[in-house]
Order: C-alpha cells, then sequence, then structure tokens
C-alpha cells in the first residue's frame, strides 16, 4: 500500500501565506516527480508545480512568482509555500507523486486526498 498524505490547507485571509505539506508512504523503492494541482469550483485540475527528484522545477506561469515547490527526499514530501495569497487561488490542493513500487518495482501515479486552501477576509 502506498499513498499521500497532505496537510496544511485551511483559511486564510488575502496577502497572507500559507505552507502545504505532502508526504508519500509504502512500500516505495523511489519518489520520482513530486507535483502539486488545484481544482477551483467549477475549474478543471491544473499544474500548480512540479519537482523532479533532482530538484528541478517547472510552475504554471501566473504563479511562479508567489509560490514555491520544494522537497526532502530523505522524508519523501514535498512542499509548496504559497505567498500573497489571492481570493483567485482558493480551490483544494492537490498532491501528485510518481514513484517505483517496492513490492514489483512498477511505476505507479499517487494522489493525494486533496486539502481545502480558502483565501478570504
Amino acid at each position: 500500500q502506498v499513498q499521500l498524505v497532505e496537510s496544511g490547507g485551511g483559511l486564510v485571509q488575502p496577502g497572507g501565506s500559507l505552507r502545504l505539506s505532502c508526504a508519500a508512504s509504502g512500500s516505495i523503492f523511489r519518489v520520482n516527480d513530486m507535483a502539486w494541482y488545484r481544482q477551483g469550483p467549477g475549474k478543471q485540475r491544473e499544474l500548480v508545480a512540479r519537482i523532479s527528484s533532482n530538484g528541478y522545477t517547472n510552475y504554471a506561469d501566473s504563479l511562479k512568482d508567489r509560490f514555491t515547490i520544494s522537497r526532502d527526499n530523505a522524508k519523501n514530501t514535498v512542499y509548496l509555500q504559497m505567498n500573497s495569497l489571492k481570493p483567485e487561488d482558493s480551490a483544494v490542493y492537490y498532491c501528485n507523486a510518481r514513484v517505483v513500487r517496492s513490492v514489483d518495482l512498477r511505476p505507479a501515479e499517487l494522489w493525494g486526498q486533496g486539502t481545502q486552501v480558502t483565501v478570504s477576509s
């Protein structure tokens, strides 16, 4: 059993900051790319940021000045630091990871359960 567990969402005022965390656990041989997606009300899920196992990152163009993705490979954990938050950033944020399973050395794509971020005064 492999899974992603997210934490750190909540309610924040416009201009505030939040840090999301997502840990991969279970029988994992290797964690490759990790990423954050989000889905706002009535919208499609969109990529926020992705980070490779050696630290290369890419961001949605509209977010790269305010959001920072990072990871701790020793903990199989990815983070999303979100600054200067706006009401339009309100969404459910999902963690995503591409892993190799220990049980059979086959690749798998994992999704977290989602964490709600609400930006409102």
